[in-house]
């Protein structure tokens, strides 16, 4: 049985306030005077093509980074101050899963629990097997990382951080590096998961079927700074070619992108 949470935010989902968000690394500047207003049960996606800044962030929500200056808040939390990871819980679900690979899938998923004494042992093979068995990975619990596909991996997981009972779902390039029928895969049960447990979602993604399907909003990031933010309609109807050139390049054998980089540059 689960120890009950005497904290006054237990159960509760956040919301995230991004306030004149700048990030520099030396004299590079990552992210500028970034804004965003994400709704408590939202899902939100970052979009932007590499080098963007989604990464640097992704890390700032999840209080990974210090800004250079403005504020990150959880509900009316510091993202930045330690302390608030003791009081949310968030789950973080990295691109490349971040298992432990001397664990078992079963371990992998107790392990939270386990170290913050959450339930007794019956009460911790409960949750994790349910949330395996949301997963369909419930006949795979006692096997390794190593024995995993990609796929299934991705999938144990979000299986860790749900089982955490998160308060705030954060995933990183959930669909990285897998094939489009697992993509797609990832893409329902992200969305599931959403209707399910009506958690705030911040995705961070290049996968633009993943984005236009599963996300409430999008935030398309250029060159450390917000592009456009919108519904999905507003993206798929969009005339700016900034964003139509991302979500639909054509490739042009006769005038390719590297040729007219190469002019650029000459």
């Amino acid at each position: 049985m689960s120890t009950p949470s005497h904290s006054p935010v237990a159960g509760k989902t956040f919301g995230v306030t991004v306030t004149h968000l700048t990030k520099k690394f030396g004299r590079t500047t990552v992210l500028q005077d970034i804004n965003l207003e994400i709704a408590p049960g939202e899902t939100f996606v970052i979009m932007g093509p590499s080098g963007s800044g989604k990464s640097v962030l992704l890390k700032h929500i999840a209080g990974l980074e210090q800004p250079t200056s403005g504020e990150v808040r959880i509900g009316s939390f510091d993202a930045a101050d330690p302390a608030t990871r003791s009081k949310i819980r968030l789950a973080l679900v990295f691109q490349a899963g971040a298992l432990f690979n001397s664990l078992s899938v079963y371990d992998n998923l107790a392990l939270y629990l386990r170290e913050h004494r959450l339930a007794d042992e019956a009460g911790i093979r409960e949750r994790v097997m349910h949330a395996l068995t949301i997963l369909s990975l419930e006949k795979s619990y006692k096997k390794f990382p190593s024995e995993l596909s990609g796929g299934m991996k991705k999938r144990v997981a979000i299986a860790r951080a749900l089982v955490m009972e998160p308060q705030l779902f954060i995933y990183d390039e959930p669909t990285s590096e897998l094939d489009p029928v697992m993509s797609a895969t990832i893409s329902e049960i992200i969305g599931t998961l959403r209707e399910e447990t009506a958690v705030t979602s911040i995705v961070v993604t290049h996968d633009r079927t993943l984005a236009l399907h599963i996300a409430d909003r999008i935030a398309f990031l250029i060159d450390g700074r917000i592009h456009a933010i919108g519904k999905p309609a507003e993206f798929t109807d969009s005339k700016d070619p900034v964003i139509t050139n991302f979500l639909n390049p054509v490739i042009d054998l006769k005038n390719p992108r590297f040729k007219q980089l190469e002019n650029n540059h000459e």
